[in-house]
Parts: structure tokens; C-alpha cells; sequence
């Protein structure tokens, strides 16, 4: 029986005091469709999808998928999964998915070809392209989808084989302001604490993060915390309305960009108040300020004296919540007996300042002493099942190397050459081969320095902003552009060579999790027709270009145990210390840094982490840095690039919805998440609707600066959206709407803004 969207509210809520929480499941997707499969072996699996890191048990029969449940013995999720969770088997067995390679010949036809074929055209293409062009004229493009084994391979195969630096992935789209918000702060990328912090406060902030349906197990666990205490509270800080409303006690609609506004002023309110942990803070802190492009040390009373142009009744007309509510806030965060924890995603990433207010909310925590202690601290929600991982641990941005090491520094480069086995000066340095983010690799493209890219596991020419600005001029600069996937997409459509790849248990790997849990997944089924792990299409490419050095292990079952085992020792001793294979393997994930088999909850606590120095004081130590303190950051209001105007007179805001996962590659095959969200609609406020003669259903035309794309108009039910902002989510790809979104990125991070750009709204 096929599940719609009204069966999913009516049956799925899962209501905890009272109060509708996110659509969860427990037990096997269509018991009775289980039954009659009758599934024979149960195997445990991470989620494919999102970074929460759910625990699913894979119902196997006849060497196919055929059923999954939710793993009761995962930490993480104890047996409840959500509506996507329950698509995992199907995502395996659409009817379009990609099965063999092929490629594009000289007519321009896509045509059939052997994997000897595919990889060898590769190979020397790219071989004659570096040998013409130099090695900067190739890239690759990966994901957050990555396994680990994957995304280290990727990272031999482009640093250390072809020597270039041109490696990005989409995390870049996601979550790299998160990580120079924690690299800028504490000298350590990703969070201190875990999931268990959700189980022990008593408020949790929620900064422009629609948990229920982004994050549905964690925010269920939040719910079941405030059934077990009356005190506890959820608050929600949000630029519009969305179905985590339905479990907060309070939602609080500030105006976009206005975020900075906001938590410079509960600053001002702790400071002024005699709300921060002076001890703390002489302790573990110091101040700092950006000042002419120099970082520079400030003292408290500086920073007292940069906060006085934050007052909350001189801010509030510009956030949009009162003087009052913002005072609340900040003494709730002030407030020594109660257990904070602030959750964000892409309301805060996604911004031209999201280093900024990443910084600011870190402050906010670290003025009052809540960090790195159980139900206390600042805590990024990930997108992506390894967006950590891979992209971040194993370091498969173009400035990155593994466990926070960088390019740029010499005796980094050094480390990781040495256990690679390969000579001094093999991994280059800025100077040799440029760092080039995500979005300067599109204009590369465009503009022909780039002549061929692999893009994998991504599908760039849908989600990248500002498409318009991009893919005409990319055609026309005609680059060699390979796509590995599983299904067809708007960037296969591009492909001269498309390569089929294993997707999930038809391979084996291990994704790293939002609260740094490793975990291990076994191939359980084979690969759908003659599709092959991405892996292996990287490493088969790689020797056939002379690069067989860096790939040594056979491919006989062991080259990911024998790329994990090889990238774990440049974790050991740097603070990211991975658990074994084998303990990985036997476990439902560990959390780094793990020391003789033992994980680690909460970092920089002497209480639970033995890296944190001896007489530390109160136990507490920020490692991270050289001083081993931690960074409170003046960080100014700073305008958006654009704002509504005569001509553009509405905000437009993209995003998710619950039954869809990004470009809905997968869950678009999946009929009942079809059939429940079959395309994208613009939601827009009744009164704005009304003044335009829109009705629910009409087609209207989104309009920016940028572009323009057709919808139909959804008046507020599951998003409520303030007057003067529309909201659409981007998984459809016959509605671009990331044509409309401006291309503007972060100075720190080159995390492009997808959250605020300016539009009109016409019926069409």
C-alpha cells in the first residue's frame, strides 16, 4: 500500500506530551510486503542518507534488498526511522537506474561501452590534457556521500597522483561554514559533545533549522527529553514556519540576515547583565577582532565596548523579535542552572556571513561556560551521511588534507606524504597548484581553464546557485566532463562518459556521522547490472595513468580495509584518533578520538577525554590551539549583498522538504516519497497570494536578477511564510529553482548563500 503525505500525518506523528513531533516509523516498512518477501538474513547498516547516522537493519533475500527496520541496538536512532529511512530499499531498484557505462560519441550520442572502454578513454584523456595543459586542467568533484575509503582514494589519486588541487565536494555547499566556525574558534574542526548532550539540557536553540523534517530522530529525541522534564524548552529561531513549530514551545521569526543582529545583542545582554562565566572565561578564552584584514587580541572590556552598538531595543526592529524576547533568550543562556544546547543547519551555513554567526553562536556558549560539558554546548546538524566523515576528516576540500591538516602548511604536507610512501614535494603547495573552492571550479570550467572534470556521487548542475551564470558558458567551453552515478540527472545529461556506480550495501564502506561516529557497512547484495563502487572506478583510473603506487592492495574485498587502515594512522595523535577496522566492523559506530577502544562522548573534558593535559583547569582544555584556549569573536552586522527592493520586492528562501533528499536523485525513485511530494511548489503567505490575485495551484513565474523559473503557488499549510518571503525547495528538477539564487559566497568559507536573494512574483 502506497503511503501519501496525508497518511503520513494522519498515521506517522509521533505525539509526544501533547505536542506533534517529526514523522517517525518503528518496525519494517510494509510489514506484510517484509513477510511475504520473506527475507532470510538482517544485516546492520548507517542510513544513506542524511548526516544523523541512523542505524537501519537490511532485510536480504535472494541476493537482493528487500525490507529494512530500524536498528534497535543503534545509539542513535533505537529503532525508529523516518519516511525516508524507509525508502532505503527501493532507492536500489528504480526502473531508469544507471546499469552500464557509456559514451558520448562523435555524433553526440550516448552509446553502450565496456568498463575497459569507459576508464581507458578516461585515462588518456586525462593523460594527454595534463600532459598539454598542466595538471590543473583536470578536477574532480565529489560528495559528502562519500564512503571514507572513497573519499581518501579521490585525495591520493588528485594530490598525490596527478598532483593538483583542484578536489571539491558539495560539502562546500553545506557545511564548510560550519567547519572554519569551529576551526576559527576552537583551532579543531567539528562539534565537542554528541547526541547525548540532547538527552541532558534544558533549552535547545534551534538557528534556522527545520529539525523535525530535516533531522527527524534527533528532534524526536529532544521531544522525549521534555516529556521526562516539564522544565525543559525548545526554542525555535527561524526566518518562517515549518513543521518543527508543531514541537517548539516557542518559534521566534526574525528577518533573513538579521541572525548577526541577534546573537550580537543576547551578547550584549550576558555581558551587561553579569551573566558570564568570568572564571570560565579567564580560564579557557580570549577575545578577538578582525581588524583591517589582521586578526587581532582584544580584551573583555573592548569587547563590552563592540557589543554597546547591539543593545536589543536599538536591534529589534531590524531582527523582527522584540527587545524583550531577545533579553529572555540571552538570560536563558546566562542562566547557570539550566543545560543549553544550540543546533543549527543551512539557516546558518548558507550566508555570506555564516563564519560569522557561527562564531557569534559559539560565543554565546562560551561566555556562560556551557561547551564540552554533558547537556551543554554548540552542536552543527550535517546534511550529508559523510559529510564529516569524508569531507571533512579525511580532508577532500581543494585546501585540505587529513584530520585538520592543510595544503598551505609544508610540514602537513610533509606528514601525509611520508605515510603515503611517496617523495618530499609530491603533494603541491598553493603556489604550485592554486586552491580552487567549489564555486571558482564552475567558473574554471566556464571559462575553459578547467578542460575536464570527474564529477561523483553529486549533481552539481542542479544544486550549484546561479545556474544560468554557469552551464551555458560550461557547454560552451565544451570541457571532457565524466559523471559517476545511479541514476540520470541533470549533470549526467551533460556527461561524455558516464560511469554506473554501486550504491549503498552494494558495496562496502564507512560513513562518519554530525557527532564524529564512524560507522562500518558491509556489500550485502551485488551492484545493480554492471554498475561498480566508486572506489574502484578511481583507483582503475588511477593505475591506468601510471599511479598504481598509491593503490597497492588488490582488489580482492580488502582495498577498502587496507585504504581505511592507511588512513587511520594520520589520524592517530592528532585529537581525530579512529577506532580500528575490526572495532568498526563488530560495533554500531565509535566516536572519535577513540584511545585503546574507547570513544570519546565529550572533547576537551578531562572527564571523558584523555587528550585534555593534566591539571588542566577545572578539566577543561581547548587543545585545538596553541594557547589552548578558545576564540570569543567581534563579529559586525554586515549588510546581505541583496535586498527586496520595487522591482524585487520578495525574499525567496530554498531548502528540503521531510520526503525529499536534496536533488531527489534517489527518493524521487522511491513511489510512495513520490507520490507524496511529486513535484516542488512556491509556498508564499496568504496575503501576499490575495494582493497578486493568486490562488492555491495557479502558476506563477519567480523572477530575480539572476533568472527565472514557473511553479505552481502552495498557499501556507505545511510552511507558513511570513509576509514578503516564498519559500521552495530545489529536490525537483524540472523546476531549476537555483537559477533564481544569487551565487554570492562566504569570504572565509566559499559557502555559496542559497537562503536570501531578492525575487518578484507574478502569476504566470
Amino acid at each position: 500500500m502506497a503511503l501519501t503525505r496525508r497518511d503520513v500525518i494522519r498515521n506517522g506523528l509521533v505525539v509526544v506530551g501533547g505536542t506533534a513531533a517529526a514523522p517517525l516509523f518503528r518496525g519494517t516498512l510494509q510489514d506484510g510486503a517484509a513477510r511475504a518477501a520473506g527475507v532470510t538474513t538482517w544485516h546492520k547498516a548507517p542510513c544513506r542518507f542524511c548526516g544523523t547516522g541512523c542505524g537501519v537493519e537490511v532485510g536480504v533475500r535472494d541476493s537482493r534488498v528487500v525490507a529494512v527496520r530500524g536498528d534497535e541496538q543503534s545509539p542513535v536512532n533505537e529503532g525508529l526511522l523516518c519516511a525516508k529511512g524507509f525508502g532505503l530499499a527501493k532507492i536500489l531498484y528504480g526502473a531508469d537506474r544507471l546499469v552500464r557505462p557509456r559514451i558520448r560519441n562523435s555524433a553526440g550520442q550516448l552509446v553502450d561501452a565496456t568498463w575497459d572502454e569507459a576508464l581507458g578513454l578516461i585515462a588518456s584523456k586525462w593523460t594527454a590534457l595534463v600532459a598539454e595543459h598542466g595538471r590543473d586542467s583536470v578536477a574532480m568533484f565529489g560528495s559528502g556521500q562519500w564512503t571514507i575509503p572513497e573519499g581518501y582514494a579521490a585525495l591520493k589519486f588528485m594530490k598525490g597522483g596527478i598532483r593538483t588541487n583542484n578536489l571539491e565536494v558539495n560539502a562546500r555547499f553545506c557545511m564548510a561554514s560550519a567547519v572554519v566556525g569551529y576551526l576559527t574558534t576552537y583551532g579543531i574542526d567539528e562539534p565537542s559533545g554528541c547526541y547525548d548532550d540532547l538527552d541532558l539540557a534544558d533549552d535547545f536553540f534551534l538557528w534556522g533549522s527545520n529539525m523535525a523534517e530535516m533531522h527527524p530522530m534527533l528532534f524526536n529525541r529532544i521531544l522525549r527529553r521534555r516529556q521526562a522534564d516539564a522544565g525543559v524548552r525548545v526554542h525555535n529561531l527561524t526566518t518562517f514556519g515549518h513543521m518543527t513549530n508543531q514541537g517548539a514551545d516557542e518559534t521566534l521569526v526574525f528577518k533573513p540576515h538579521s541572525d548577526l543582529y541577534l546573537a550580537n545583542a543576547m551578547a550584549h545582554v550576558l555581558v551587561n547583565e553579569g551573566l558570564v562565566d568570568t572564571a570560565f572565561i579567564g580560564n579557557h578564552a580570549v577575545f578577538m577582532r578582525n581588524i583591517s584584514g589582521t586578526d587581532t587580541a582584544i580584551d573583555l572590556a573592548a569587547y563590552t565596548a563592540f557589543l554597546d552598538a547591539y543593545r536589543p531595543g536599538d536591534v529589534a526592529t531590524a531582527v523582527g523579535i522584540s527587545a524583550a524576547d531577545i533579553t529572555r533568550m540571552a538570560r536563558l543562556y546566562g542562566d547557570p542552572a539550566r543545560k543549553t544546547v544550540s543546533l543549527w543547519t543551512m539557516g546558518m551555513n548558507q550566508h555570506t556571513r555564516g563564519v560569522w554567526i557561527n562564531n557569534l553562536v559559539h560565543n554565546l556558549h562560551l561566555l556562560t561556560g556551557k561547551v564540552a560539558r554533558p547537556g551543554n554546548g554548540p552542536l552543527s546538524l550535517t546534511g550529508q551521511p559523510s559529510a564529516c566523515g569524508t569531507c571533512r576528516e579525511v580532508g577532500t576540500f581543494t585546501h585540505r588534507l587529513p584530520s585538520d591538516r592543510v595544503v598551505a602548511n609544508a610540514a602537513h604536507r610533509a606528514a601525509v606524504e611520508s605515510v603515503w610512501g611517496v617523495p618530499a614535494g609530491t603533494i603541491p603547495s598553493p603556489a604550485e597548484s592554486p586552491l580552487t573552492d567549489a564555486m571558482a571550479m564552475f567558473e574554471k570550467l566556464a571559462n575553459g581553464s578547467i578542460k575536464s572534470v570527474w564529477i561523483n556521487t553529486t549533481n552539481p548542475f542542479q544544486s550549484m546557485p546561479n545556474l544560468d551564470a554557469y552551464l551555458p558558458r560550461i557547454r560552451a567551453a565544451d570541457p571532457f566532463i565524466v559523471v559517476s552515478d545511479i541514476y540520470p540527472s541533470r549533470t549526467v545529461d551533460e556527461a561524455d562518459v558516464i560511469l554506473p556506480s554501486a550504491c549503498w550495501v552494494e558495496k562496502e564502506g564507512l560513513f562518519g556521522n554530525t557527532e564524529r561516529r564512524t560507522q562500518h557497512f558491509a556489500k550485502l547484495v551485488p551492484a545493480a547490472g554492471d554498475a561498480r563502487p566508486d572506489v574502484w572506478q578511481f583507483v582503475e583510473v588511477a593505475r591506468r595513468m601510471g599511479f598504481g603506487h598509491l593503490f597497492p592492495a588488490a582488489w580482492d574485498g580488502q582495498l577498502e580495509r587496507s585504504l581505511f587502515d592507511e588512513y587511520r594512522q594520520l589520524t592517530l595523535g592528532t585529537h581525530h584518533d579512529l577506532a580500528t577496522f575490526d572495532e568498526l566492523v563488530a560495533s554500531r559506530g565509535l566516536r572519535w578520538p577513540v584511545h585503546d577502544g574507547v570513544e570519546t562522548k565529550w572533547r576537551f573534558n578531562a572527564a571523558y577525554d584523555p587528550a585534555v593535559a593534566p591539571g588542566a583547569p577545572d578539566g577543561i582544555e581547548f587543545y585545538g590551539r596553541a594557547d589552548k584556549r578558545a576564540v570569543v569573536w567581534a563579529r559586525p552586522y554586515e549588510a546581505p549583498p541583496e535586498i527586496p527592493d520595487a522591482n524585487y520586492p520578495f525574499w525567496l528562501c530554498t531548502g528540503r522538504v521531510l520526503e525529499h533528499w536534496h536533488t531527489g536523485t534517489m527518493t524521487r525513485r522511491v513511489p510512495e516519497l513520490h507520490r507524496a511530494v511529486p513535484e516542488a511548489v512556491c509556498y508564499i503567505n496568504d496575503a501576499d497570494a490575495a494582493r497578486l490575485g493568486v490562488g492555491g495551484g495557479d502558476r506563477i513565474t519567480i523572477r530575480s536578477r539572476r533568472g527565472s523559473v514557473q511553479m505552481r503557488a502552495e498557499l501556507p499549510c505545511r510552511v507558513s511564510v511570513p509576509p514578503g518571503l516564498v519559500y521552495v525547495p530545489f529536490f525537483d528538477e524540472d523546476y531549476l529553482i537555483n537559477k533564481v539564487v544569487l551565487g554570492a559566497v562566504d569570504p572565509q568559507s566559499k559557502q555559496p548563500d542559497y537562503k536570501k536573494c531578492a525575487v518578484s512574483i507574478e502569476k504566470a
